[in-house]
This record gives C-alpha cells, structure tokens and sequence, in this order.
C-alpha cells in the first residue's frame, strides 16, 4: 500500500481520537457543523458522533433558494441516520436582503457572502450549545485554495484537513455513507450547477495524485512530467497553490 492510499479502519479509529481528545482539549463536550448534504460534511458528522455520541453533536442545515432540493434531503437523511441534534435554517432572506444594496454583485461575492453567512450562524449557535465548531474541509481545497476565508475554513478543529477528496471517497465508503452522497457531485452550490471540478477546471482524481507527489513527496517538476503530468498542468497547479498560500496562515503580524 503506497502512503496516498489509506487503510480506512485505521483512518476512522485516528480521526474519532483525534476529534474527541481536541474537543475535550478545547474544554467542550460537544461539537457542531454544517450540514450540505455532500460528502465531506456527512464523513465528518458520522466521525463525530463516534467520538462525542449522538447527543453531543449539531448538524446545521443552512439551505440558499437556489441549493438543489436533494441536498437538503442528503443533510436530513444524514441526520436521520446517525440520530444527532439538527436545526434548519433558511438563509434566504439573510442573502438577498444584503445584496438589495448590491443588484450588480458577482456570483463570487454572492457565493463568499453564503458560506462567510453560514459559518456566522454556526458560530452563534455553538455558543448557544456549547459546542465547538468542526470544519468539514479537506486537503484538496485547502491546497488549492478553494474555501473561503471566515467561511467554510473557519472553524477550530478540521478531521479531513489532510486527506484528499479521493481519500476522503474511500473512507466515506467504509464508513457507510448512503452512496447517492457519495456519488453526488462535489459543489458548495453556491449558484445553480455550479460544482467544484467545473470551477476549478481539475478532477480530482488526477489532481490530488499530482498534489500529493508535489506536496507530501516533494516531487520535483521534471520528475512529475516523467510520472506522465504535462508540463502546464503542474505549472496552472503550482501556481495556484502558491496564490492561495494567504488562505492557509494565520494573519501576518508585523515584527517590530
């Protein structure tokens, strides 16, 4: 087995230790996140519940007019499967009565105002619930920089953070998610058809075997072209890695 794939029991036994020792580390005894309907959010509800037990877990819908019907019933079949506490919370007229002011905003600030709402919320509730808030983002996005600062990153503790999507896929599998979730296709669904792949112009399949030689092996480029990656492919995701670098720091403070 080489190290990009994983031995998914071993995996779930690592990442329910890891959740529970640093929610108690953290002085909380419960946790909370939001629940999209896609596979990430629901891996990292069930890994959860394993470590905290049902009672002690939130899952937050947060539902947009234009999220597709299914997503919603995704995130509740979720909820009904694993038996956590959940609320919904429609945030339409949040949205659209923000961006009145703005007729003219891009379906990016449109999109970043979504999930930097969400997490807000999520925020206000895990002081209503004492619970600390877990993030469901994985090692692909936030090597690519696709999340959003304050939103979907923001969060204390992120059990997927260095899996890549297609680890996360296998360990989904093992773990029991109902397969129409893991089949559904990657998007924050911040705009009708909107998905990941498509945004990004990458699938993950080929992508996350190019970001882990680059990343955890250290790869060099003419090596990566003689593991059959063309040349410009590597650059666009290098690149990319490279401007999005200020998403996964904390804040520069100047030394004076």
């Amino acid at each position: 087995m080489s190290k990009f794939e994983i031995n998914p029991e071993e995996m779930k036994e690592k990442l329910v230790k890891f959740i529970r020792e640093e929610v108690q580390k953290a002085g909380f005894g419960r946790g909370i996140l939001g629940l999209s309907g896609g596979i990430d959010s629901a891996v990292v509800a069930y890994l959860s519940c394993l470590a905290l037990g049902p009672a002690n877990v939130w899952g937050i819908l947060m539902p947009y007019k234009t999220n597709p019907k299914k997503s919603l019933k995704y995130a509740q079949m979720i909820v009904k499967m694993l038996g956590i506490n959940s609320q919904t919370i429609d945030i339409t007229l949040i949205i659209d009565s923000y961006f009145k002011q703005f007729p003219d905003a891009s379906r990016i600030r449109q999109g970043n105002k979504i999930v930097r709402e969400r997490m807000s919320i999520l925020y206000d509730l895990s002081a209503k619930h004492k619970a600390l808030v877990i993030g469901a983002s994985n090692k692909s996005e936030l090597l690519l920089g696709y999340g959003t600062i304050y939103g979907d990153i923001a969060c204390a503790i992120m059990p997927l953070g260095n899996l890549y999507k297609t680890q996360v896929r296998v360990l989904a599998k093992e773990i029991g998610i109902p397969k129409p979730i893991i089949q559904k296709a990657p998007s924050a669904e911040l705009w009708p058809g909107q998905t990941d792949e498509k945004e990004l112009g990458l699938r993950y399949e080929v992508v996350d075997k190019l970001l882990y030689l680059m990343v955890d092996c250290l790869q060099t480029t003419q090596g990566l072209v003689k593991d059959g990656f063309r040349r410009d492919f590597i650059d666009r995701v290098s690149e990319r890695i490279k401007k999005t670098e200020f998403k996964r720091r904390l804040p520069l403070i100047p030394k004076i």
